[in-house]
């Protein structure tokens, strides 16, 4: 199915007047996570994550790039968060780097933790609903030497983390992600090698997701007791695949890529339970379970976070999973991935048949990196605002077909360090120059103000 071409039309963001998007009450927002922009990796008491290593490590990040100085919004925060106002958003969704707030026996680091007060209150000053995720990917180095995912017991320690900075941000947060993506920690970091810690086993990938997921409920319920007015969940990141023909091997083969990419995360905590097909994909890698594991890990959400970047067509390897067979003639982005956005409204409107417990969805991140460079003070990043525009009707397509979905954010606020691939790659509605600091709104950034000011001011408007 197509989407409706009065959506795709040609003003970027001035959707039908039937649309979700004209909603008071359906956030828009804005993306960034910690070890991406903050910098200041060696300031007031931060200890070493793993990206600080991975990324030090010769061969690991594109062109030898790291998170040292990243977009230096340690420093900067003030008048990053003022771009959010350039913005219009109704919200902003971060993420608190764990090494900042914690030492190494478990106590509280006072320094960093007031930095992130500060943030947030800021950002209730400004009305912004406010986003904050518990773990985007920087372990504690620390950790890592005692097994990282790979230790059960980081699980607890994870619950120790999210005590404190719920305790200490109590009535400040809107919404509480545990995780961002167990997917990337797990398998690319554990399972192939391309993320930190850079361990390639598939039996330590199925371990290391389980921690991770152990860790998401255990935290839960420390959440709910120490501030139960926020919302509580998870963000995962979800692949649509695609047979490369109509053969039932073929057909399988995309199955079992989602498996893999979405029922690996989505069963446990929806259903408790980890697709069998999964270990058809790597057989005799199925993780120590132990009692109770499994009904922790489920325990209720009140929203789940879901990112969204590409389509994959694949075909059957011959054997028992699938590989990748890239389409010719499709419109990628610069990093190489097909921009497909029937791909999004048809995962949501699927996850909306399997899972009986869905909960309320929030796209937690959407967007696309391009080679985005100021000329004469601009940035025209057309390709993004084409992106941003087919994405969005993807998920009022969605809406429509009865799936609860409460909000988008855009990836990202800012270019940042985008991991392996260092700075090269552009995500942001604000380019960054890396050698000065220096913010440039781009023309998505415009159009998505624009059509935020007309939407806001409508929503105002007496009747």
């Amino acid at each position: 199915m197509a989407l409706d071409a009065s959506i795709v039309s040609s003003d970027p963001f001035s959707p039908p007047s039937d649309s979700a998007l004209w909603r008071r009450d359906f956030l828009l927002g804005a993306a960034t996570a910690s070890y991406q922009i903050e910098g200041a990796v060696n300031e007031d008491g931060r200890l070493l994550s793993i990206w600080d290593t991975f990324s030090a490590t010769p061969g690991n990040v594109l062109a030898g790039d790291t998170g040292e100085v990243a977009c230096d919004h340690y420093h900067r925060w003030e008048s990053d968060l003022d771009l959010l106002s350039t913005l219009n958003v109704d919200a902003y969704r971060l993420s608190i780097a764990w090494p900042r707030v914690m030492d190494e026996a478990g106590r509280p680091n006072q320094k960093g933790i007031d930095f992130y007060k500060r943030l947030i209150g800021r950002l209730k000053e400004k009305g912004l609903k406010t986003f904050v995720t518990l773990y985007h990917w920087d372990l504690p180095q620390y950790l890592e030497d005692r097994g990282g995912w790979l230790n059960r017991d980081t699980a607890y320690r994870f619950a120790d983390y999210a005590d404190l900075m719920s305790r200490e941000l109590s009535g400040q947060v809107d919404a509480w992600a545990t995780l961002n993506e167990p997917w990337c920690s797990a398998y690319l970091g554990y399972g192939n090698g391309h993320h930190a810690p850079g361990l390639a086993n598939d039996r330590y990938a199925t371990q290391a997701m389980h921690h991770l997921l152990l860790a998401h409920g255990t935290a839960v319920p420390v959440l709910r007791a120490n501030d139960p007015a926020s919302l509580k969940g998870i963000v995962a990141n979800v692949g649509r695949g695609t047979p490369d023909s109509n053969s039932e091997a073929d057909v399988r083969a995309a199955h079992l890529f989602e498996v893999q990419h979405n029922a690996w995360i989505l069963d446990p905590l929806l259903k408790k339970a980890y697709p069998k097909d999964l270990f058809e994909l790597w057989p005799g890698t199925e993780p120590l379970v132990l009692d109770g594991d499994m009904e922790t890990i489920g325990a209720p959400l009140d929203f789940l976070g879901i990112n969204y970047y590409f389509r994959t067509n694949v075909k059957s390897d011959g054997a028992h999973g699938f590989t990748e067979v890239p389409l010719p003639g499709v419109e990628r982005t610069q990093m190489g991935w097909e921009i497909h956005p029937d791909g999004l409204r048809d995962l949501l409107i699927g996850f909306n048949k399997t899972y009986a417990s869905l909960p309320p969805i929030y796209i937690t991140e959407n967007g696309m990196a391009s080679d985005d460079k100021v000329v004469d003070g601009r940035v025209d990043d057309s390709q993004r605002i084409s992106f941003l525009k087919r994405h969005l009707a993807a998920v009022d397509s969605a809406i429509k077909a009865g799936v609860d979905i409460r909000g988008y954010f855009i990836w990202s606020l800012l270019d940042n360090f985008e991991w392996a691939f260092g700075y090269e790659r552009r995500f942001g509605v604000f380019h960054v120059d890396y050698k000065t600091q220096k913010r440039t709104m781009k023309r998505s950034a415009e159009l998505v103000a624009k059509f935020l000011e007309e939407r806001n001011t409508k929503a105002t408007a007496p009747a």
